[in-house]
């Protein structure tokens, strides 16, 4: 079924009761460890995770950042856990995260971006102890994903299913800067083919850099999921709350590091005076009598903290799957979500209460965000003779919003709550109205015994994005004629026919080959710094048409899994067209007007060329190792003008994608101990488009172990681990902000990396009953 979940299991699952009279089309819960990791079967590349591959990482990981292992992945965040929003990045073959696709459960996530119009992150959408799997494509994701930014690959997570028999289960973590986590769930049990769970996890913790006050960060989720299977069919419901708030970090540079402020630079919290001297430095504040100039930092190096990040989400989603006879499946699904959310943020350069005794060189700043979408899946299966066809559509309906305002300050406050009171100043407002339809038709086709499968298919998507210039809410409201005021204007990107086409042929028992080839296009991105409508309405009426971006994708492979052993190597050749680059085309003294500010351009293509390897052995129940290693070459196909200077990028690699990466994890396990090892290594990325400055490669091991007591008194079982992330405390420039690649940075004064977390520690006590 095209967007049926995949119903992965556990060793809390089961499968549907016996005696179903549609159990040989049932979507049925399995063993895990019985899927195929390297995707047997497909004719596309595809990778799995399975809930064991976690156990390395500390309980709470990002869900995102477990994906590192797999080839071609490279998943980076500022903190070991990969929860912090702001630095979550993720690139596949070339495409930043943005430019794949995200389901949970078959319901459309968005693009994962920070600054979200369109979904949410699979940390806020699932609580990771409900996590049942995850199945990458890698280039060539399923015709029927419901997204509209799957340009380089799909990621469809699961959640697990309640549990058949009544119990419950406590997690209690304690790690390195007071990261402190608890997850609580309890089990209906089935009755009578109805199951329930209910689950909820608190997360708080520092941050790890030097920044003493104000380093706070918290999250609230519960995740509540409940499934009645029938006599022909199964209804799922889903439910997901999440109340976030993160103190961020600070971006750093590699004029930083060289004048001394090191990896744990931090800002001037709790030290305010020193913030507003710093702030006195700012050109737009200069005053030279009471400008701090002492010590290897500048006013641009930071401010009195990196703000804080709040994001409160509700996602809900009603799922059905029918089996009307043997040879036809159903299914429909409809969701839910609204998001509101704010970026809360120190800015110098600015007067607060100007011309007064109270001016201070500092204004807060406060971004606003809103999401309010729904939608609708409904698909359709038939087996006749050698052939499966399936079908279906997809629609939603989403208004997001961004705004910015600016307040007056007259000292340090705490920025970890909402801010309910009239901003000073309004920047910019806006609202887009997104209206999004896809269709597709696909027919699996098999002979020779099922030795030869041929998949033959086409969607064709349809989307549109309305913005609106609002007047904001503030005392001094947004005028109509102000450059920082983003646009009014639509957009659309549109397809009649996108194909895609696939094989696999059974060379013999355990051994096969594929090769795949697909056609698509992305949506133009919103939020208020991601999309061509973030710019002033006058660079909008005189910005060229805009094409949105698209690809092509051809790949082939083979896999083999013989006894202890499952293997796979694909290479792959993918074109990038129509890429856009936000940048000014102006020298930077020259006021904003209708030819000069931010604005987005069509900028040519990008070629890609790969291989990606993966080996499993696994020689006995008690030893299982893992490897993978990928070569990927993404350059760029031509130069671009700008500011009237052409950009030498043509053959140069692209920025944030490593040419090299090697994966390898050991799990072990004997009797009731167990224990597990990680390495990533992660070759040298660029954030210049010349690649005239990067960052070299790296490498980071993560090690866990623990010890199963089994069942104690009244709990079923009791395990304790430990967990100890970036073991050799390696620090090195983890994500990089794709807002702020340059074409060149000869002084590396571009703030565009985050450091490393330091090594850490955690220990987790696993309760259940």
């Amino acid at each position: 079924m095209a967007f049926a979940p995949v119903a992965w299991a556990t060793d809390d699952t089961a499968t549907t009761p016996e005696g179903d009279n549609a159990a040989a089309n049932r979507a049925k819960a399995q063993d895990l460890d019985a899927v195929s990791v390297i995707g047997s079967g497909e004719t596309r590349q595809v990778q799995r995770l399975r809930p064991a591959d976690q156990k390395v990482l500390p309980p709470g990981t990002s869900l995102q950042k477990a994906l590192n292992t797999l080839p071609g992945v490279n998943a980076q965040s500022v903190d070991a856990l990969g929860t912090n929003e702001q630095s979550m990045t993720l690139s596949l073959r070339g495409f930043s995260g943005t430019r794949l696709g995200y389901t949970l459960d078959g319901m459309p996530l968005g693009d994962s971006a920070c600054n979200n119009y369109n979904g949410l992150s699979i940390n806020r959408a699932l609580i990771s102890e409900n996590f049942a799997g995850a199945e990458l494509s890698e280039g060539i994701g399923n015709l029927g994903t419901p997204s509209t930014s799957n340009l380089g690959g799909t990621i469809a997570y699961t959640s697990n299913d309640p549990a058949k028999t009544m119990g419950g289960r406590v997690v209690q973590s304690f790690g390195s800067d007071n990261n402190r986590r608890t997850f609580a769930r309890f089990d209906t049990g089935d009755y009578h083919g109805f199951s329930m769970y209910l689950s909820g996890a608190r997360t708080t913790s520092d941050l790890f850099n030097n920044q003493d006050a104000y380093n706070g960060s918290t999250t609230k989720q519960f995740n509540g999921k409940a499934v009645w299977d029938f006599d022909g069919g199964r209804i799922t419901g889903f439910a997901d709350t999440s109340r976030t708030s993160q103190a961020d970090y600070f971006y750093l540079s590699k004029s930083e590091m060289a004048r001394g402020l090191g990896w744990d630079w931090g800002g001037y919290a709790p030290d305010w005076q020193r913030a507003v001297g710093k702030a006195y430095c700012n050109a737009g504040t200069l005053n030279a009598k009471l400008c701090d100039k002492s010590g290897p930092d500048k006013d641009a190096d930071g401010a009195f903290t990196a703000g804080q990040i709040l994001r409160s989400d509700d996602l809900y989603y009603l799922a059905g799957d029918f089996f009307p006879s043997d040879t036809v499946t159903i299914h429909t699904q409809v969701y839910h979500h609204e998001d509101a959310g704010e970026g809360h943020n120190w800015n110098s350069g600015t007067y607060s209460y100007p011309g007064t005794p109270q001016q201070l060189p500092i204004i807060f700043r406060n971004t606003l965000y809103t999401i309010n979408r729904s939608g609708a899946i409904l698909s359709a299966s038939w087996d006749v003779d050698n052939q499966h066809i399936e079908g279906g559509v997809w629609y939603e309906h989403n208004v997001s919003s961004a705004a910015r305002y600016s307040s007056y300050v007259t000292g340090p406050r705490d920025l970890s709550g909402p801010i309910d009171t009239t901003p000073d100043l309004g920047v910019f407002d806006q609202r887009t109205v997104w209206n999004t339809r896809q269709a597709f038709l696909q027919d699996t086709i098999r002979f020779l015994d099922d030795a030869l499968t041929v998949d033959v298919g086409v969607k064709s998507p349809h989307v549109t994005s309305q913005a609106t210039a609002l007047p904001g809410d503030a005392v001094q409201p947004i005028k109509p004629t102000s450059n920082n005021q983003f646009a009014s204007g639509k957009l659309s990107a549109s397809k009649a026919i996108l194909p895609q086409f696939g094989v696999r042929y059974r060379i013999a028992d355990g051994q096969e080959t594929f090769a795949s080839f697909a056609k698509n296009i992305a949506m133009f991105q919103g939020g208020f710094k991601l999309g061509p409508q973030a710019v002033s309405q006058a660079i909008w009426d005189t910005q060229a048409d805009l094409k949105p971006e698209k690809s092509r994708s051809l790949e082939a492979g083979y896999r083999i899994e013989t006894g202890p052993i499952a293997a796979s190597v694909a290479a792959y050749s993918v074109r990038f067209d129509n890429r856009l680059l936000q940048y000014n085309p102006c020298d930077s003294r020259q006021p904003v007007g209708p030819t000069c500010g931010n604005r987005f351009y069509n900028v040519g293509g990008v070629d890609s060329h790969g291989v990606e390897l993966t080996f499993v052995w696994t020689p006995t129940d008690h030893l299982r190792w893992y490897n993978s290693a990928s070569y990927n070459r993404s350059t760029y196909a031509s130069d671009y003008v700008q500011a009237g200077v052409i950009q030498a990028t043509k053959g140069k690699i692209q920025t944030d994608t490593p040419t090299k990466l090697f994966a390898s994890q050991i799990d072990w396990s004997q009797g009731p101990w167990f224990a597990s090892l990680r390495g990533k290594y992660t070759g040298k990325r660029y954030y210049t488009y010349t690649n005239d400055r990067g960052f070299g490669g790296f490498t980071v091991w993560d090690l866990s172990g623990g010890y199963d007591f089994g069942p104690v008194s009244i709990a079923k079982d009791v395990r304790l681990s430990l967990n100890v992330t970036n073991l050799g405390d390696k620090r090195y420039a983890s994500n990089l902000d794709s807002s702020a690649f340059v074409p060149s940075d000869p002084a590396g004064t571009a703030y565009v990396f985050h450091a490393s977390a330091p090594r850490q520690f955690f220990a987790t006590l696993d309760v259940r009953f």
